[in-house]
């Protein structure tokens, strides 16, 4: 209350009341109703949703431990012992002590998923030690994923990099908190699933037409601890918000999501959020408005050219941006549905039979090339363009300008082929091959070949004179 008259009783004797003058202000120390609400934001039965994070220690005598963390959708972290690890003459570290010390995470919003380590010579940390590790690391990895966008008024542009670098929250050096380049994979069948998880990739996205086989496809990422983010329709009407419910009971690593309606509703129920290429990120002032909606990244436009591309990067945040390097291009969407027009008797989604999870369709254009065609959840269709477009080219400029994030974005393809362009990019990312080598090889290899389409370098004429 802070206004009116209030009535206070006090317990016979409890004190001296000649002590009290008027006016003397009264401090209340205790509400148990507002304790007993505030309890249920943290006690074990409220919902606390905690990301899965992944570990790599580094040990060696006379050196610091160093630990870089990684979250689900790729956010990294790394902090550094205060004390270098001394010469063990019995106990020393070992994976399975490290697990159990910096594994110890309840109470935070992390919980250990998988841990690697380095390990040189018998080098041993006092648990002390550990423990005040595994707290730095915690507020590392706090800082990281709630990074303040600082956004410069008094320019025309935006500024989308976080007020402090990833070395300087961390206490170490930007170069040993740069996280590695990370391949996501989008998949659109559980057999995609199923050929990219023995691959050995653990980042993936799913857009299925049968919303009822995510439940599959989560069953199978958790079994060999893969992030498995789900992909919410491009539109959403109002009268189909039970797909978005059906997607967040699978409890899934984070959505996809392709609209508004999406981010928020995903956003107000804390699930991870990445925004995908039909919010049209196409400058560091849309980046900006996302990730200050609650994104934890942005994927760019598909619209953005070679150059406009960099640009896009120079200007924003690289952690918090994704771009697609290989895909086939979505030509149109749209609301009229060519399977139930053509394949069916029914006239619209509840009597067609869905005949789209039993055929494909192709449509011819004027010189004999044929486009698949799919049906998303909501029955709508999209026309893909039958040569897959590949920005491998342009990957190490993108590396140099510190990019992480790459995703490559699988159609109709055969488990055989799924190999073929899972390798190329993995390699791509590693520095064992180039860009020219791996965009020839992809386009050798497939029967109408490949495009660089938005992402072709622009020449000057004047060089080939």
């Amino acid at each position: 209350m802070t206004s009116g008259r209030v009535e206070l009783a006090f317990g016979r004797d409890a004190f001296d009341l000649d002590r009290v003058a008027p006016g003397q202000a009264v401090w209340k120390t205790d509400d148990p109703q507002l304790a007993a609400r505030l309890r249920k934001t943290f006690t074990a039965d409220a919902p606390l949703r905690r990301q899965p994070i992944d570990l790599h220690v580094t040990a060696a005598e006379g050196a610091a431990v160093r630990v870089v963390a990684r979250t689900a959708l790729g956010i990294s972290a790394a902090v550094a012992s205060a004390e270098p690890a001394r010469p063990a003459t019995k106990h020393p570290l070992d994976a399975a002590t490290l697990r159990d010390q910096l594994g110890r995470l309840g109470g935070t919003a992390y919980e250990l998923r998988d841990l690697t380590a380095d390990i040189q010579g018998r080098p041993m940390l006092p648990f002390s030690l550990l423990g005040k590790l595994r707290h730095d690391l915690v507020a590392a990895l706090d800082a990281a994923t709630t990074v303040p966008t600082r956004v410069d008024r008094g320019k025309s542009g935006c500024d989308l990099s976080p007020s402090l670098s990833l070395g300087e929250r961390a206490g170490v050096s930007e170069e040993q908190a740069s996280p590695l380049p990370t391949l996501h994979v989008l998949v659109r069948s559980l057999a995609q699933l199923q050929a990219v998880l023995e691959l050995g990739e653990r980042r993936l996205a799913a857009d299925f037409a049968d919303i009822r086989q995510y439940r599959e496809a989560m069953a199978a990422a958790r079994a060999a601890r893969a992030t498995l983010l789900l992909a919410t329709p491009r539109i959403q009407k109002p009268d189909e918000m039970g797909v978005f419910q059906l997607l967040a009971k699978q409890e899934p690593d984070g959505i996809l999501v392709r609209n508004w309606a999406g981010l928020r509703f995903f956003r107000d129920r804390g699930l991870p959020v990445v925004s995908d290429f039909s919010l049209n990120v196409t400058n560091e002032r849309t980046a900006a408005f996302f990730v200050q909606a609650g994104c934890d990244r942005v994927t760019a436009s598909y619209d953005l050219n070679r150059e406009q591309l960099l640009d896009l990067v120079a200007a924003a945040s690289p952690e918090r941006l994704e771009v697609v390097v290989h895909q086939h291009m979505p030509m149109f969407h749209m609301e009229h549905c060519v399977f139930c027009a053509v394949l069916s008797p029914g006239t619209n989604k509840t009597n067609c039979g869905r005949p789209c999870d039993e055929h494909a369709v192709k449509l011819r254009d004027r010189i004999g090339v044929e486009h698949p065609l799919t049906a998303d959840v909501g029955c709508r269709n999209t026309l893909w363009s039958a040569v897959p477009q590949s920005g491998a080219e342009v990957v190490p400029t993108l590396l140099a300008r510190g990019l992480r994030h790459f995703r490559v974005e699988l159609l109709d393809e055969p488990a055989a082929e799924i190999a073929r362009i899972v390798a190329a990019y993995r390699d791509l990312l590693a520095g064992r091959t180039s860009g020219r080598d791996v965009w020839n090889a992809l386009n050798a290899a497939n029967r109408v070949g490949v495009t660089r389409g938005t992402l072709e370098e622009k020449r000057n004429p004047l060089a080939l004179l």
